[in-house]
C-alpha cells in the first residue's frame, strides 16, 4: 500500500531518512520486514527532500575516508593556476569519455574522474598518478548504486533488475569503457585560484553562505552516492527550500540522490535533486572541500524507455512516451525550471523509523492491535483508489499551475451538482473531460472509484489486490 501524499506531508519524516544499505539488499520470496522499512524510509525521503543517508558497514566507511585523505594530497599537489588544458571544456560529447584531472573555474571545482576502461595521461602524455583505492571504491559504491536503484523499482511496483537493461555490463567486457564514474573534487581549494564568478547569495543561522553563480547543478545520472570530508551539499526539498543535506554524516553515511536518467526512465515520477555546493569562509583550512562521487549512468549505446512503468500501470505523459537514445538524452539542455513539477513518488505504508530499527515497529503493531483490527483488503483497496484519484486530479492541476483545493464532504454536498460551485470552476479550469465524474475521493461510490482507476490504467485493480495478498501474507 501507498502513503497518501497529504497524510505524509504532515506525519512525514522531519529530516533525512537514514537507510542501512544492507537492508537494502534483496534476496529470495518474499520481502522481508527491514527491506520493507528501508524501502518506505528510502522513498519518502527521495519524496520529500529528494535525496537520502545510506549507512554503510564499517570497512565500507573506512574506505570512503581513506579515498578522500588521499584525495586531499593529491589536490593539494596541484599547480595554483590552471593552464588550458586543464579546463574543463564542457563538451555534451564528452559524457562518458572524461577521465583523469580537470577543472572547472567558474564552479571553483577540481576533479579527478575514475571511469574503468580509460587511461588517464597528463598534457604532455605522461601517466598521471591517481587517488588511491578509486578501483575499489569504484566497485563498492556502484554495488551500493545498483542496490538503492532495485529498492526504487521495488516500491514503483516495476519488475526485478527493472534497468539492467540500460546499465553497464558486471563486470565490463573485453575493450568495454564504463559509463558510470567516480568523480573525487576538491571545492574552493584556497592556493587554487581559478575561481572568479562568486557571490554572497543567502544568510543561514547567522553565517554567510556562498554559491557560485553557477553552482545549481542536476546530475544526469540515474543514482549519485557522495561522500565529503565536510558539510556543504545543499539539495532543494519539495517545497523549494535549500537544505543541507550533509551537516551530521557519520563516519560511515553518505548521501545519495537521483538524477535526471531515472527522472526521464520513470516518466517522471522520480524528481531528480537540484544541488549545489556552500563555499563558506575557508580561510586557514588547507585542502578546500574534498569529496567522492559515483555517478551510476546509462550506457551510451542504450534508450531511456518508460515500458516498465507502463506495464506497472503508472501513467506516463506524452513527453516520456517516446524511447530516448541516451546518447542524445546526455547532449541535451533540460532547464530545471520545467523539471520540478509535484513529485508523486510512491512510499510503502510500513511504520519506519530513521535507523532501520524494529522495536518502533513491534511497539507501534501491539498498540495498533489493542485499539483496532486492521482493515479488510477491500476497504483498503478503496481507500487506495480514493488517494490515487485524487493524485490525478492534483497532478493536472500542478501541471497547469492552478492551486487546488480539495473541499471536504459536508461542503462538496451541495457543489457535485452546481455549474457555479467552486467544483465547477475547478473543472472547467482545469479542463477536465466533459460527462466523466469529477473526482473530489468522496464524489463517487466505491465501484465508481475502481471503476474508473480501471479505466484510467487497466489491470489497476487485479494488480493492488496482488499487492495487498502480498502485504497481508
Amino acid at each position: 500500500m501507498h502513503l497518501e501524499w497529504s497524510a505524509m506531508a504532515g506525519t512525514g519524516l522531519s529530516s533525512l531518512g537514514r537507510v542501512k544499505l544492507i537492508d537494502l539488499i534483496q534476496s529470495e520470496g518474499l520481502p522481508s520486514e527491514s527491506y520493507k522499512i528501508s524501502v518506505s524510509t528510502l522513498s519518502q525521503s527521495l519524496t520529500q527532500y529528494s535525496a537520502a543517508i545510506i549507512q554503510l558497514p564499517a570497512v565500507d566507511g573506512a574506505l570512503l575516508r581513506s579515498g578522500i585523505e588521499s584525495a586531499r594530497l593529491y589536490f593539494h599537489q596541484k599547480p595554483s593556476y590552471p593552464t588550458a588544458e586543464m579546463v574543463n571544456a564542457n563538451d555534451p560529447c564528452d559524457w562518458c569519455k572524461t577521465s583523469g584531472y580537470y577543472t572547472d573555474p567558474q564552479l571553483w571545482q577540481e576533479t579527478y574522474d575514475y571511469r574503468p576502461g580509460l587511461t588517464p595521461t597528463e598534457p604532455n602524455n605522461t601517466m598521471e598518478l591517481p587517488p588511491s583505492g578509486l578501483p575499489d571504491i569504484f566497485s563498492l559504491l556502484g554495488k551500493a548504486a545498483r542496490d538503492i536503484l532495485d529498492a526504487i523499482s521495488f516500491s514503483l511496483n516495476l519488475r526485478s533488475s527493472a534497468f539492467s537493461g540500460v546499465l553497464d555490463n558486471v563486470p565490463l567486457r573485453l575493450r568495454e569503457i564504463s559509463s558510470s564514474v567516480v568523480s573525487v573534487c576538491c571545492h574552493a581549494r584556497p592556493s587554487f585560484q581559478g575561481g572568479q564568478h562568486h557571490s554572497l547569495t543567502t544568510q543561514e543561522d547567522g553565517q554567510l553562505i556562498i554559491f557560485s553563480d553557477h553552482d545549481n547543478q542536476v546530475d544526469k545520472s540515474l543514482i549519485t552516492i557522495i561522500k565529503a570530508d565536510r558539510a556543504g551539499l545543499h539539495i532543494r526539498d519539495y517545497h523549494g527550500r535549500w537544505m543541507l543535506v550533509d551537516g551530521d554524516l557519520g563516519p560511515q553515511e553518505a548521501i545519495v540522490f537521483p538524477g535526471l536518467a531515472l527522472y526521464q526512465a520513470t516518466a517522471g515520477h522520480v524528481s531528480p535533486a537540484l544541488h549545489r555546493i556552500a563555499i563558506e569562509n575557508l580561510q586557514g583550512h588547507l585542502y578546500g572541500r574534498c569529496s567522492l562521487a559515483f555517478k551510476l549512468m546509462p550506457k551510451s549505446m542504450a534508450s531511456l524507455s518508460c515500458s516498465e512503468m507502463s506495464a506497472a500501470g503508472h501513467g506516463v505523459d506524452a513527453q516520456f512516451q517516446l524511447p530516448i537514445p541516451v546518447d542524445d538524452f546526455m547532449q541535451r539542455s533540460h532547464p530545471t525550471d520545467q523539471l520540478f513539477m509535484r513529485n508523486s513518488f510512491p512510499s510503502y505504508n510500513f511504520p519506519t523509523t530513521q535507523d532501520g530499527s524494529l522495536k518502533p515497529l513491534t511497539k507501534r503493531r501491539k498498540n495498533n492491535d489493542a485499539r483496532c483490527k486492521p482493515l479488510p483488503p477491500s476497504k483498503r483497496l478503496r481507500l487506495e483508489a480514493q488517494r490515487v484519484l485524487k493524485e490525478r486530479v492534483q497532478d493536472i492541476a500542478d501541471k497547469k499551475g492552478i492551486k487546488l483545493r480539495f473541499c471536504n464532504l459536508k461542503e462538496c454536498e451541495n457543489h457535485i451538482q452546481a455549474l457555479d460551485s467552486p467544483c465547477g470552476s475547478i473543472r472547467m479550469e482545469i479542463g477536465w473531460p466533459p460527462g466523466v465524474p469529477f473526482v473530489h475521493p468522496h464524489d463517487l461510490p466505491n465501484k465508481a472509484k475502481l471503476g474508473f482507476l480501471e479505466a484510467y490504467e487497466p489491470g489497476w485493480a487485479a494488480s493492488q489486490d496482488m499487492e495487498l495478498s502480498l502485504i497481508e501474507l
